[in-house]
Parts: C-alpha cells; structure tokens; sequence
C-alpha cells in the first residue's frame, strides 16, 4: 500500500533540494539517476503540494517540465540527447551537493571572543623542479626566453644549398649565344634546333625569353607556327641593345 507524501515547501530551498532529497530517501545512485523513477516521485510530490494549497515556486515546475522531457527522450531509439541530459542534470545535482557539504563544514567554525588563533609559520618550500615536458615545449620556451634577436638570425647555409647549386643562366648570354649560331644575315634556324643545346629547364626558358627579345628588337623574324617554326636573322648587330633589360 503506497503511502502519501507529506513533505513540506519550507523543507526545501528549491527543485535541486527536493531531489537530492528523494535520491537520499529511496537510495537511489547520484551517478545514474533512473529518471524514470525519480519523475514521478517529484511530480508526486508537487502534485501533494497542489492538494494542499501550497504556493508552488515556478522553478519547481520547470524542473518537473525537464524531467518530463529527459524521460520522454530517453524512450526514442535514438536517446543521445537524452544521456547528455541526463549528465547535465547529474553534473548540477553534485555540484550542488558539494556546496551544502562544504556550507555546513563552515557553519561549524564560529568564531568569537573565546576563539584563538594561532600566529602563522613559515612552511619550508621545496624549490625541486619536478614537472616533465615534452621536446617540443622546450624549444618553444628557449625560442621565446632567447628574445627577438635569436629570431631574426639568417636562415643557416643549408637552406640555400639547393638554390645556389642550382645554375641560373641569363637571357643575355642566349642572345650571344643564338647570334653565334647564325652564318649571315637572311639565314635561318629551326627554334627546335636552338632548344637542343639547352641543359636544364633555366636554359630552355633563357633560350625562348631570348629569342622573344630578339623578335621585338627587329634583330629576327618569326615564321611559320606550332613545332614547324623557323628563325630568320635579319641583323647580326646586337651592340645596339639595350643589354640592362635582358642581362
């Protein structure tokens, strides 16, 4: 036979009161609250104030709304929302525990006229470093305690080794160059013919931007398209150029 509530509102701060209240009474676990059984417990209780025309906080209501909520969620297949609920609900249910422990821990301490304190000491302090860290952490507090000077050194000769071993060859010594393979003025050269001799891609690319400049200083004619293109010198006097733009 179930036996009628008959709690008190003034017993009770609010909603988070009352269920740590009946988590206590029924022995039920703080960690994985049966919301199931907890809901109707505290929508007994809240309907026992009703009976008794008791003023009912709204607070009290929202929390019966959210528990109404957390179990008709947690009927779906899909209960995800639910659990995180539920641990919401858990974690504010501990929280609020641990303040009613600690609270009454400090109630317990009065201090008045027959209260001595005594003096403070001076604690010995251990200075021994004991945390370890990580590679990485080192090099980054080293980097920021070396201040902005260390930062702004040269990169080291390693990083350059690549691009200094690479040879960069100037569209000016491929003009000489392409002048050199022409007889007299009116004979002509395939452009293929003029890439063969080229060594790596820096040359193939100073050998086209050449033969470009060659064309708009009137020193070549262009003719023909595609892989068929012919070279037509028309002057062999290139003392006359402006050498600053293609050195």
């Amino acid at each position: 036979m179930e036996t009628s509530l008959s709690y008190k509102i003034a017993a009770f701060e609010g909603p988070l009161d009352l269920l740590l209240h009946l988590i206590s009474k029924h022995k039920l676990d703080i960690y994985d609250i049966p919301i199931a059984e907890l809901v109707d417990q505290y929508i007994e209780y809240v309907r026992q104030m009703e009976k008794e025309d008791l003023y009912i906080a709204s607070e009290f209501i929202e929390m019966a709304a959210r528990l109404v909520y957390i179990k008709s969620v947690s009927l779906l297949p899909v209960y995800e929302e639910a659990e995180e609920l539920k641990r919401e609900l858990t974690g504010e249910l501990i929280e609020y525990r641990d303040c009613q422990l600690m609270a009454g821990k400090l109630s317990e301490h009065t201090y008045g006229f027959d209260t001595f304190i005594r003096a403070p000491e001076k604690l010995p302090v251990d200075y021994t470093y004991t945390r370890l860290h990580e590679g990485n952490e080192l090099i980054k507090a080293y980097l920021n305690a070396a201040g902005r000077k260390l930062r702004n050194l040269p990169p080291p000769v390693e990083a350059f080794r690549e691009i200094v071993a690479r040879k960069i060859v100037s569209v000016g010594s491929k003009i000489k160059s392409i002048f050199k393979q022409f007889t007299k003025v009116g004979s002509k050269k395939k452009l293929n013919s003029l890439m063969l001799g080229a060594e790596s891609r820096s040359d193939m690319v100073a050998t086209f931007l050449a033969v470009l400049e060659l064309a708009k200083s009137r020193k070549i004619n262009i003719i023909g398209a595609g892989s068929d293109v012919d070279i037509e010198l028309l002057d062999n006097d290139f003392t006359n150029m402006d050498s600053e733009e293609w050195e």
